[in-house]
């Protein structure tokens, strides 16, 4: 008894705490998941071999079967999201990982390839322990290729390759990069950035090693990654564009489908809802084009849009002022429809010209307000004519905000949450709600032509059509020319677009289901609370409650909101 006491005291003493089980699992699960992040000092790359991936398998699924175990019920409302979230991250990579997507790990536009060369972006520099750090990991560039190299080997030897049909585009930026000066590219970048109080002699001794091993380790490792494309992969990689030609390649679609809309959906559900929403679109189309008293047909409009000059800024600078003046006028409108404002700002930049020819239109890379980088919305400025101005409103509002800048740097500020789901990116939630805010941007008047309403519905038939052409193509064997037709006859798509997406969607199965599959829950979120609170519904409340804890399976997400709609109607 006397022990007994004694140990209660020195509890109470400690003020220790009686740790969840949930909660004890989450510990394990970060603890592992920074053993796993080498290069978060900026020191080294992911060990991708194939001994760390079967380690981190067995991890997974060690979680996994632990979270299974818990007891739920007494879990308060912050608890249910996080094992929400984390059921979500351990099931899908348990169900994905005997397909092994490790032998297919690039896209046409980006992947291990350029992962380096978007480090070189994002790194500072501020001590020469920084310094020293980076130019260690150039140096150890060339091994986490051979590791990359190695499982797309193994790729070939299995049947389980990319598509031909984006690998002209994926050799071409490789071959950019590799041809760069090496104090042009990006790698060269962080040494810009070393402080003005650093010592001389200290700052051009980095300056000199980091130029070393630019020359030495990695323009000569991206030139045998090269070489190892053109001879060795080209000639192995897939003729047919789906993912249905892979041995096991229908079975790892289904998984990815669940994978990326976070929801129990067979690739025949998907398709028909795209099918539904492209011709519901289709008729609001119909509308519009009858507001600009156009004479002509549907296809004529489209032509007219894709061709004549008006619509298209005429130099680089243009385009991205356009762009800017876009996002301050969103800027403008925030506190009308958000009280929880972010304190990270983001830029307004062109996408760097090494990856440009085959980058999407515009895409949000992350801030982080620690490391003192603010949040980017990068506009493509490649290929002008392809670039049309009544899109940009739409794209602004999607990449700046009030879509991914606001969500992510919102879910960055989370307090008193695992680390894991400040950083975890669900994409059926984040793009579901990019995608709502270009329909937002309709109340936020930032449409002032039929033209730019226009440039809106076609965005929104782009992400339509992405249901029917993802599936199409990776389930029911579709060819290029069906997926691209899909888009080219039924939105103000640029050709270049349409090319560039569909090669996206080729060689990134699944992805491209979330963006519809989030917004549509979204919007139906929206109509059942202005329906079931009448006057009581307070817009701000809505959107600042649906963001305030951060990404999370769609299930959650509406679990989540009907009961915030419940409780206001009380």
């Amino acid at each position: 008894m006397k022990l007994r006491s004694l140990v209660v005291c020195l509890v109470l003493l400690s003020g220790c705490a009686t740790i969840s089980p949930l909660e004890g699992l989450v510990a394990d699960y970060e603890r592992y998941g920074e053993t796993q992040r080498p290069d978060r000092d900026a020191g080294a790359w992911p060990d991708t071999s194939f001994e760390s991936v079967a380690a981190s398998n067995a991890a997974t699924t060690g979680f996994y079967q632990r979270l299974q175990s818990l007891d739920t019920r007494r879990l308060d409302d912050g608890e249910r999201i996080t094992h929400a979230v984390l059921d979500y991250l351990l099931s899908t990579s348990a169900e994905i990982a005997p397909f092994e997507p490790e032998r297919i790990s690039f896209t046409n536009d980006s992947g291990f390839f350029s992962f380096p060369a978007q480090a070189g972006l994002s790194t500072r520099l501020r001590t020469v322990e920084d310094g020293d750090r980076w130019v260690r990991r150039l140096e150890g560039l060339p091994g986490y290729f051979d590791q990359q190299i190695a499982w797309l080997r193994r790729g070939i030897d299995t049947g389980v390759v990319q598509a031909a049909y984006v690998m002209p585009g994926v050799i071409d930026q490789i071959r950019t990069i590799a041809e760069m000066a090496p104090e042009e590219g990006s790698f060269y970048l962080p040494v810009r950035s070393l402080p003005a109080t650093m010592p001389p002699e200290e700052r051009e001794r980095i300056a000199a090693a980091t130029l070393s091993a630019i020359e030495n380790h990695v323009l000569p490792a991206y030139w045998q990654l090269l070489t190892f494309l053109e001879q060795e992969y080209l000639p192995n990689a897939r003729t047919e564009p789906g993912l249905h030609a892979v041995p096991g390649g229908r079975d790892m679609y289904r998984a990815l489908v669940r994978q990326h809309t976070t929801l129990d959906l067979t690739p025949e559900q998907v398709h028909q809802t795209g099918l539904d929403e492209v011709a519901r679109i289709r008729s609001e189309m119909e509308a519009v084009i009858a507001e600009t008293d156009f004479e002509g047909s549907f296809a004529d409009f489209l032509n007219y849009l894709r061709t004549d000059a008006k619509f298209y800024a005429q130099s680089e600078e243009e385009l991205l002022m356009r762009a800017a003046w876009l996002a301050k006028r969103a800027d403008d409108q925030m506190p009308r429809f958000f009280r929880n404002l972010p304190r990270l700002p983001y830029g307004v930049r062109p996408v760097p010209a090494s990856i440009a020819p085959n980058y999407t239109t515009g895409r949000y890379w992350a801030g982080n307000l620690d490391a003192g980088n603010a949040g980017g919305y990068m506009v493509n400025t490649y290929a002008l004519d392809q670039r049309p101005l009544y899109e940009l409103p739409a794209l602004t509002v999607h990449e700046g905000v009030p879509g991914h800048h606001h969500q992510i740097a919102i879910a960055q500020e989370q307090e008193n949450v695992p680390a894991f789901r400040s950083r975890s990116y669900i994409t059926a939630f984040g793009e579901g709600w990019g995608l709502y805010t270009e329909f937002l941007a309709i109340e936020m008047g930032l449409y002032d032509t039929p033209y730019d309403h226009f440039g809106r519905l076609t965005f929104e038939m782009w992400r339509a059509c992405r249901l029917v052409v993802d599936t199409g193509l990776h389930y029911f064997g579709w060819s290029v020319a069906q997926a691209e037709a899909c888009l080219l006859e039924n939105s103000a798509l640029a050709p270049h677009n349409v090319r560039t997406e569909v090669a996206r969607y080729v060689s990134w199965p699944g992805q491209a289901l979330a963006y519809k599959t989030g917004e549509l829950l979204i919007r139906r979120l929206r109509a059942e609370a202005e329906a079931t609170l009448g006057d009581k519904f307070d817009l701000r409340a809505f959107h600042d409650h649906l963001l305030s804890d951060g990404a999370m399976p769609l299930s959650a997400l509406e679990a989540r909101m009907r009961a915030w709609i419940a409780a206001q109607a009380m």
